[in-house]
C-alpha cells in the first residue's frame, strides 16, 4: 500500500470547489428568497431547485469519491480537539448537503406543489401535500441553512487559520494538491 497522500484527489479538489461555489450562491439565492416578494422571487426560486437537486447529485458522488480515494492526514502536532472539531465539521457538512436538498424536495412536496426543475422535467413528490408538514418543513429548512452559513463560516475560518496562523500544508492539499516547494 502507497505512503499516505500530501494532497486530496483531482476529482475530490474539483467537487470541493464546485461544491464550494454552489452552495455559496444557493445560500444566498436562499436568504434573496427569503428577503423578496418581487417578481425577483419567482426568478431566484427557478434557480434554487434544479441548484438544490445538483448539490444532492455531487454530494452524493463525493461521497462515494471520499469513501474511494485516501486524503491526506491532518498535521500530526495537531490538537486532538482540533481533530475531532474538523472531522465533526465535515461529517456536519456532508449530512447538511444531503439534508437540506432532501427537505426542500419535501417541503415543495407538501406544499403540494410540483417539484419542477425545468418547464418540462418534474420530480415525483416525495411527502403527500400537507399544509402543517409544509410549514415544519419549511422551518426547518431554514433553520438548517443558517446552521449550514455558519458551518461553511467556520471550515473558511478554519481553512485560513492553517494557512496563516499554522502555516501547515492543510490549504494547499486542496488548493494545488501539490506540495509547496
Amino acid at each position: 500500500m502507497s505512503a499516505q497522500p500530501n494532497h486530496f484527489a483531482p476529482l475530490a479538489r474539483l467537487l470541493h470547489w464546485l461544491m464550494a461555489l454552489m452552495v455559496i450562491a444557493m445560500l444566498f439565492i436562499g436568504a434573496g428568497m427569503a428577503a423578496s416578494v418581487s417578481e425577483r422571487h419567482e426568478w431566484l426560486i427557478n434557480l434554487h431547485k434544479p441548484l438544490g437537486v445538483a448539490i444532492l447529485l455531487l454530494v452524493i458522488v463525493r461521497i462515494g469519491v471520499r469513501f474511494s480515494t485516501r486524503q491526506p492526514p491532518l498535521p500530526a502536532d495537531l490538537p486532538g480537539w482540533q481533530v475531532l472539531a474538523a472531522k465533526a465539521s465535515h461529517l456536519l457538512l456532508y449530512a447538511l448537503m444531503l439534508i437540506l436538498p432532501l427537505l426542500g424536495w419535501a417541503m415543495i412536496s407538501a406544499a403540494g406543489d410540483p417539484v419542477m426543475l425545468s418547464s418540462s422535467v418534474q420530480l415525483p413528490s416525495i411527502v403527500p401535500a400537507n399544509a402543517q408538514l409544509f410549514a415544519f418543513l419549511r422551518k426547518a429548512h431554514g433553520y438548517l441553512a443558517y446552521l449550514l452559513f455558519l458551518t461553511v463560516l467556520l471550515h473558511l475560518a478554519a481553512a485560513l487559520f492553517h494557512a496563516w496562523v499554522r502555516r501547515d500544508d492543510v490549504l494547499d492539499s486542496m488548493l494545488r494538491g501539490k506540495d509547496r516547494g
